[in-house]
């Protein structure tokens, strides 16, 4: 899964039938626009699958008002886009498009629709649109940045105007380095087009407000709901409605500190699926940050947007305590990105931390090394930053204004809704590490679920399931070949279950071939009972285990595929084998993809050119599919 990577989470929940408005959301989103704006105008586009892409959609935004201009972060899935055109009615209107690419060069979900639209209307005319597109992508990933390169050729089809190059940003190397120096390109080439002078305002621009309320009814508090005030308590059915289910299992699959959970709730899915869990922020490091800032958690706040114009009007749902906001809303554990540096720079009393803050959210050499040693590779969080400079004190309200939502993590599926109909299985490695400032980082989620008490207080989690094309084929005749080394292995856990229920239904079942990976058999060979129950069951005709690190020389699965070669070409080239690959983007993906082109190198006689394209084609035909992540 890529993308990984909205501050306001699209997965909310939408309240019963609404009678058909009189305007289109995009006639009053338009009219607005133009009623309440002076001068130019600036529409940011996101499409966002872990909040990047909207967090640069916000900035981007927010650096407008630095010139003299008026702009706001839209959501394309809250919008017609089919009426795209019209922006060209706003005098001197830019669209800028921030387009993340996730999994194997698909839209977010937020732009799948716009996605579809771009395809299928050939005869749109875009001219007059001003746009520009910046791409947020992993080159790990075999469809680099496909999302936005897609967006940006197609919108030119279209008629619209270019006014400035594609930006690439790329998660595999510096993510927030590629956009800022993107954007300080971008920004005068913007103010040349539309004749404006290019010396933005450096202050601190408030885009919300604190508003404290003393005197409230605490049933109209958010207490951790995504969406709407009390979802968790009245659910009801939809397609990206956050669930709370509680947890009815969790134990720990390996030998070596418990680094390993299978955690199973209740739910409705399909094998191949993957499980948005949405986690909360340690309770610790919650009441740390209050004890640093001084400040009361449990007041009720809310944040509200000075545009009154705009369509967010809080960062995250409120009204609220700072303390629901700290643990339920705002990401507290990653290293902040340099814009908030910037912007809390000016609550530091010691005019060296100021400097240095101010220096690492610059495009210097010089600040570009020492924002990667001392916030990235030091693994240095908003509370390690607040701790190692005593002199910054920033007020809490704009500490909360500036951080990133917490994002839901997903996870493939460990289980089979045929075998397990009330019951997901999520398969994870539980994260803890120390930094070089001597500090213990811990995973947010994976610690969360690890802890979460069978059938016990608070057990409950909140999820919610999203669609997969990992899918076992049509026909279960057809062999299937699984390759997932490490965690990897979870949707084969299901795909596993499910081929044994097929074959219990007596139906035909083809062959079912398991690679499976890790470093040391006694350590880390994780659902070992499992899958030897299943070959001992005949489930599996062929079970592969490549332990890495159990002898001299390093053995992967790619090593046991190339041994059991012409078996492998013979169940793909004769049989109709499906190929499933999950884990390792970064290497492992391409190793084996590899050891397939050498496969039919040697057995079909065919060239490195026509074996690459013959994968591509079982890619084309579904009969090769990936669900991986860097």
């Amino acid at each position: 899964m890529a993308d990984m990577d909205p501050e306001t989470n699209p997965h909310t929940e939408h309240i019963g039938d609404e009678e058909e408005p009189l305007f289109s959301n995009l006639d009053l989103f338009l009219f607005t626009l133009i009623v309440g704006l002076v001068g130019k105008n600036i529409i940011v586009f996101y499409g966002s699958q872990t909040g990047t892409g909207e967090e640069f959609a916000n900035r981007l935004a927010k650096d407008a008002q630095r010139y003299g201009m008026k702009g706001m972060a839209a959501d394309p899935e809250e919008y017609s886009m089919g009426e795209l055109a019209r922006l060209a009615e706003i005098q001197n209107s830019l669209a800028i498009f921030c387009m993340a690419t996730y999994g194997e060069g698909d839209p977010t979900d937020n732009a799948q629709d716009f996605y579809d639209w771009l395809q299928e209307n050939d005869d749109e005319d875009l001219s007059g649109l001003n746009y520009t597109v910046f791409a947020l992508g992993n080159k790990t990933y075999e469809h680099y940045n496909a999302m936005g390169k897609y967006v940006d050729k197609r919108l030119e089809e279209l008629g619209a105007k270019r006014i400035f190059d594609l930006g690439l940003g790329d998660d595999d190397g510096n993510l927030e380095e590629d956009f800022i120096s993107w954007r300080e390109q971008f920004w005068p080439a913007v103010c040349e087009h539309f004749g404006v002078e290019a010396s933005g305002d450096d202050s601190s621009i408030r885009q919300y407000e604190l508003k404290v309320h003393n005197d409230i009814n605490m049933n109209k508090v958010f207490t951790g709901e995504i969406g709407r005030l009390k979802s968790f308590e009245v659910q009801k059915p939809s397609g990206k409605a956050s669930w709370k289910k509680p947890v009815w299992r969790n134990r720990a699959l390996c030998t070596v500190g418990q680094s390993l959970n299978d955690t199973f709730c209740r739910f409705r899915y399909e094998s191949g699926d993957h499980v948005a869990v949405f986690p909360t922020n340690d309770s610790e490091l919650v009441n740390k940050l209050g004890e640093i800032l001084g400040v009361d958690l449990d007041v009720v706040i809310s944040l509200n947007n000075l545009d009154e114009e705009s369509n967010k009007k809080h960062p995250f749902p409120c009204p609220t305590t700072y303390r629901t906001a700290l643990t339920h809303y705002l990401d507290i554990t990653n290293p902040p990105r340099t814009n908030v540096l910037y912007e809390l720079a000016q609550y530091a009393s010691d005019p060296k931390d100021q400097e240095n803050m101010r220096k690492m959210a610059s495009s210097s050499p010089e600040g570009k090394a020492l924002y990667q040693s001392w916030v990235l590779d030091s693994c240095r969080n908003i509370r390690a930053i607040l701790e190692d400079m005593p002199s910054l004190k920033p007020p809490i309200d704009h500490l909360c204004e500036l951080l990133p939502r917490l994002q839901a993590r997903y996870y493939s599926i460990a289980s089979s809704s045929k075998v397990h109909p009330n019951s997901i299985h999520i398969c994870a490695v539980v994260v803890e590490y120390e930094t070089k400032t001597g500090r213990v980082n811990k995973g947010v989620a994976t610690n969360w679920l690890k802890n979460k008490l069978v059938n016990g207080h608070k057990s409950t989690v909140p999820m919610y399931i999203r669609k997969s094309q990992f899918r076992l084929p049509f026909k279960a005749s057809n062999p299937v070949i699984m390759i997932g080394p490490g965690t990897g292995i979870a949707p084969f856990m299901g795909f596993i279950q499910e081929r044994g229920w097929l074959k219990e239904q007596g139906k035909d079942v083809g062959e079912t071939v398991m690679y499976f990976g890790c470093r040391h058999k006694n350590e880390d060979y994780i659902y070992q009972e499992e899958l030897e129950e299943a070959e001992k069951k005949g489930v599996l005709t062929q079970l592969n285990v490549a332990f890495s690190r159990d002898q001299a020389h390093k053995v992967y699965v790619q090593h046991d595929l190339k041994k059991n070669k012409e078996h492998v070409w013979k169940l793909i080239h004769t049989d109709n084998a499906h190929i499933y690959v999950c884990g390792d983007a970064r290497n492992m993906a391409k190793d084996v993809q590899t050891a397939f082109y050498e496969i039919a190198e040697e057995f079909g006689g065919m060239t490195r050119t026509q074996a690459t394209d013959y994968v591509k084609k079982l890619m084309t035909k579904g009969r090769y599919s990936q669900d991986v992540w860097s």
